[in-house]
């Protein structure tokens, strides 16, 4: 018989890279997950954008259990069923003609990385190296990807980093503008900051980009692995913004909870891509193409999507009508199902403080800096459990506002 286990034992036996919460949740059912002494909990952090129809979604349940039933991982060397019908489904929900199937956000962007350096190298400009990305993004924790992202906390440590990677300010065009030259290769963006700050990007932005790359022969990658599946409100939030990527990356909310990314590009851009020059060993495994199958066939329909906006509202609205009372927010914003809360002079860097306090009254909830809240609650969460959540919410709020700590 197995010995329980505590939230104690994290501390002696995993690498400390993470500080999780002091409850370890056992069990979940739509948005609302129960920890080991049965206390329950309101989900508006959704396994960091992750779950996006909840979790035990019936029909996913169903779809990994009769998978599991039948194959589960051959390896790169062997192509299977679920992981082609995705792909097919991938291609003609988007601009795609063509996926690569891997295992998190991180591999999708240092696939997309690597294609645009060797796409270069290919066509015999072997000077056309550069990338430009922006201050505050979020791109992963590979060497590469951590580089790409705006954030040097993320990467000052790890030192020496891969060269060619410029930062602009975010939504700057004129300073991206100063940046991509003839020698850049790529141009990395996230349609919608996640881990920066929930910062959407202005329309005039994400155009000029795009203009920018067709002048200089350069790659536009999207990152949509926090903003992609439906989390805008469109299956992907380039469709939103009427600007199509040459590469776009996905993950998180794919899989549904199942660890699964891809990269979608164009045929041509494809091409460079040839056999032994990328892989990965359980990349398009089987067990993922049939729930990421499932996923996408239920999210991308007009009223999963529609009621993704429709939640947008409840959200905003009531977060609104609580900042009247408490006083407590900047702004406000976001697109869809990710929300970002800025707090105000008075509040500043207690967003932790805030998480911590929401969990106590039974809400998890993310952050995104010292002084953001963010929210990416599934797609299908039902309105009793956002009313509740954000009663939760509130309490936890008054308590900060009312000097409470840990």
């Amino acid at each position: 018989m197995q010995r329980p286990v505590t939230r104690q034992d994290f501390d002696q036996w995993i690498v400390p890279t993470y500080a999780p919460a002091n409850f370890v949740p056992v069990k979940a059912e739509g948005s609302t997950l129960w920890d080991q002494q049965g206390r329950s909990y309101i989900d508006f952090a959704g396994g960091i954008a992750v779950n996006a129809l909840g979790h035990a979604h019936p029909e996913l349940q169903l779809a990994l259990q009769q998978q599991a039933a039948k194959l589960w991982h051959t390896g790169n060397g062997y192509t299977n069923e679920p992981v082609l019908r995705l792909a097919k489904q991938l291609i003609d929900a988007t601009f795609a003609d063509r996926v690569f199937f891997c295992n998190s956000g991180a591999e999708a962007n240092e696939a997309a990385l690597k294609l645009a350096r060797k796409a270069a190298v290919d066509r015999g400009f072997t000077q056309k190296n550069g990338i430009v990305a922006f201050d505050h993004a979020f791109h992963g924790r590979t060497l590469f990807t951590v580089s790409a992202g705006g954030q040097p906390a993320y990467s000052k440590d790890f030192a020496p980093l891969p060269a060619g990677i410029a930062h602009a300010p975010y939504n700057d065009l004129a300073a991206a503008a100063a940046l991509i030259t003839p020698q850049t290769c790529a141009v990395i963006v996230e349609p919608v900051q996640g881990e920066g700050g929930v910062n959407p990007a202005t329309p005039t932005f994400l155009q000029g980009l795009r203009e920018l790359c067709d002048r200089h022969g350069a790659l536009l990658i999207f990152d949509e692995v926090q903003s992609g599946v439906g989390r805008t409100g469109s299956l992907y939030a380039y469709m939103h913004y009427g600007v199509t990527p040459d590469v776009l990356t996905t993950a998180k909310a794919l899989g549904g909870g199942f660890p699964m990314g891809a990269m979608l590009t164009t045929e041509s851009l494809a091409a460079h891509l040839n056999v032994g020059s990328h892989g990965t060993t359980y990349g398009g495994n089987p067990l993922a193409g049939a729930v990421g199958g499932k996923v996408l066939e239920l999210v991308n329909r007009p009223e999963v999507l529609a009621g993704v906006k429709e939640r947008h509202q409840w959200f905003v609205e009531a977060l609104q009508a609580m900042d009247q009372r408490l006083k407590m927010f900047k702004e406000i914003r976001g697109l869809g199902l990710l929300i970002g809360c800025e707090l105000n002079q008075n509040y500043r860097g207690k967003a932790k403080l805030i998480n911590q306090l929401a969990a106590r009254e039974g809400l998890m909830i993310l952050i995104a800096g010292a002084d953001i809240v963010r929210f990416a609650p599934s797609l299908i969460i039902t309105q009793p459990e956002v009313q509740e959540g954000l009663v939760r919410f509130e309490r936890a709020c008054r308590a900060v506002a009312e000097g409470a700590s840990i």
